[in-house]
């Protein structure tokens, strides 16, 4: 399958802009679980006023679109690659990536656990979560290099 030249060279934009959107959105998601993790820390005139923002559905609508948005974008990602270069290419900017998109659906997969109160999957929850944020901003200063090399090639 052959793309349109002008395609081929703006679609390589899509995946970094998407995961800069994702590292956004997934910043907002450390947030609200935060404030959720509050509600049962804080005095009752704390928690009134933290239930009303309805941090629990924010945060697992956020995280339900960050996790599609992952996995989606990171085979978009691949796809791209493969399409304007023939191939893969086999470093650890790649590696990381399939790293987290295994890792984000690990996580989400505990949400029945912790709606049931387990705390041992609400602490791995978190943990997992906080190693793909990490690895997240990692992703993001390679991919600026990622997107450097590909300016230059064009130019």
């Amino acid at each position: 399958m052959t793309l349109p030249e002008p395609v081929k060279i703006w679609s390589q934009f899509a995946h970094p802009i998407l995961m800069w959107i994702l590292l956004g959105l997934s910043i907002y998601a450390l947030y609200s679980g935060i404030q959720l993790r509050r509600i049962r820390t804080v005095d009752q005139e704390t928690r009134k006023n933290l239930i009303k923002g309805h941090f629990n559905t924010k945060h697992y609508q956020i995280g339900s679109l960050i996790l599609a948005l992952m996995v989606l974008g990171s085979l978009g990602g691949m796809a791209v690659t493969y399409i304007n270069n023939g191939k893969l290419f086999f470093g650890p900017h790649l590696l990381v990536g399939l790293g987290m998109a295994g890792l984000i659906a690990f996580s989400a997969s505990l949400s029945p656990f912790m709606q049931k109160g387990n705390d041992i999957a609400r602490y791995t929850h978190i943990t997992l979560n906080v190693t793909i944020l990490s690895l997240f901003v990692w992703q993001a200063v390679s991919g600026i290099d990622i997107v450097q090399r590909i300016l230059a090639r064009l130019s």
